[in-house]
């Protein structure tokens, strides 16, 4: 880890795990060297292209639950199933 400064010095402090530390911790876990996890996403319109289609098909999902909803209670009401005045 970097400062924020642009000087490209790891990062000092208290928060900041010293390289020992994680050569150690990633040892542990049976890892040759430290490894950070995460970056850039390699393919982002591909994610966003599912995001996309997984937000529609939850809209979609919704509104097919409301609209159940209304039409089985109009049915129910015209059926007289429901008690009403």
């Amino acid at each position: 880890m970097t400062d924020s400064s642009g000087s490209g010095e790891p990062r000092r402090g208290p928060l900041a795990p010293s390289e020992e530390e994680r050569a150690a911790s990633a040892r542990a876990r049976g890892l040759s060297a430290p490894y950070i996890a995460g970056g850039r996403d390699p393919e982002p319109d591909a994610g966003l292209r599912e995001e996309r289609f997984y937000g529609r098909l939850l809209l979609l999902m919704v509104a097919v639950i409301v609209g159940a909803g209304f039409i089985l209670g109009i049915v129910a009401n015209l059926a007289g199933i429901l008690p009403g005045e």
